[in-house]
């Protein structure tokens, strides 16, 4: 069996379990959403308090950035990254074509994030509970995918030997990716201060 035909049961199991994950993130923000629109004066129910709420999020212009709610995004986004798990299963040889194009998508909704992560902290000063799920399985998707793609010589047989080599640190960066976030909303947001 050949590099390029060598199962990855581990990590089509990550791809599926995140996108089972993301997409259940994003259908309740969706639910959230649409009750929103149906009262707006009604509390969701991840409305927890004054910093731990999805009402400010999803009524901000933050919340639909291409002119409708962003969770409509996550619920085709996720699926897509569970299809991926699925068919990582059943066909281990996928196109190079298609692993780049899936590595620009998952990218991009990590850059999507990072704006996100950003301006709930810094500009709306809340955390929305379904939006930390989102936050916290983009990340090592990213991550994980980005450093799959290398060590399997996606992106060059160059890069192969160096995807090889930050693979296993993946989980610390991915730690202090969390560590980063969880500090920013201290600093700026108090959150031990509000739990107490």
């Amino acid at each position: 069996m050949t590099a390029s035909t060598v199962r990855e049961p581990y990590f089509a199991g990550f791809l599926t379990a995140v996108g089972v994950i993301g997409l259940s993130a994003a259908l309740a923000l969706s639910i959230e959403k649409l009750e929103k629109l149906q009262n707006p004066d009604a509390a969701v129910s991840c409305d927890l308090s004054v910093l731990v709420q999805c009402s400010t999020n999803l009524d901000s212009p933050q919340g639909a950035v291409l002119g409708f709610p962003n969770p409509y995004l996550g619920l085709i986004g996720y699926a897509l990254v569970l299809c991926a798990g699925v068919a990582l299963w059943a066909a281990p040889q996928l196109a190079r074509w298609f692993w780049i194009t899936f590595n620009i998508g998952v990218a991009t909704a990590l850059g999507f994030v990072v704006w996100l992560i950003s301006q709930s902290i810094y500009v709306l000063g809340v955390l929305c509970p379904w939006c930390l799920v989102v936050w916290a399985i983009t990340i090592p998707l990213c991550l994980f995918t980005t450093g799959r793609n290398a060590r399997r010589g996606v992106f060059g047989q160059r890069l192969a030997p160096a995807g090889r080599a930050v693979w296993p640190w993946l989980t610390l960066a991915t730690l202090v990716c969390y560590l980063v976030i969880i500090v920013l909303a201290q600093l700026r947001l108090n959150v031990l201060a509000s739990l107490f």
